[in-house]
């Protein structure tokens, strides 16, 4: 009798339970569901929460002290679809008034390193951005005067 292998050459265990497989999306069409994923964790807000929540828990008030900038309705609204995406825990604690703190959840934690190196390149290299995109902006207004500039023939 011969034991069936799985997909990736392995054999089958009886009585364990193996993890659903979804097939590898591409990301370059336009159907695909990766895409929100991407979209999601590649927005400024959720960038800036999971690097945080990456340190340690947070509380909401102190995550929107921290995070200059972001108003009450949009870090909620971040929490919420990061915590609906299992990037994120939510735990509540019934006190007066109701203490609400956030974590990474193992989902998210793994987001952390990529996260961080993205971080870490944006700010060594904001300088050679900037000036690209002075260089670029000065081409720009020069080839625009001289698309205006009356032909002098």
């Amino acid at each position: 009798m011969s034991i069936p292998m799985t997909q990736d050459g392995t054999f089958p265990i009886p009585g364990i339970l193996t993890e659903t497989a979804f097939p590898k999306g591409d990301v370059f069409a336009a159907d695909c569901p990766t895409r929100l994923l991407l979209d999601r964790v590649g927005d400024k807000w959720s960038v800036l929460v999971l690097l945080l929540l990456g340190e340690r828990p947070w509380r909401f008030n102190d995550l929107k002290r921290r995070i200059a900038g972001v108003s009450q309705k949009m870090l909620s609204q971040t929490l919420r679809t990061l915590e609906r995406d299992g990037l994120v825990t939510r735990h509540v604690v019934a006190t007066k008034p109701v203490s609400v703190s956030y974590a990474i959840a193992p989902l998210g934690s793994e987001l952390i390193d990529a996260l961080r190196a993205l971080m870490t390149w944006s700010e060594q290299r904001i300088g050679a951005v900037t000036a690209a995109q002075q260089a670029y902006d000065a081409r720009e207004a020069i080839a625009a005067q001289n698309c205006a500039a009356p032909d002098q023939s």
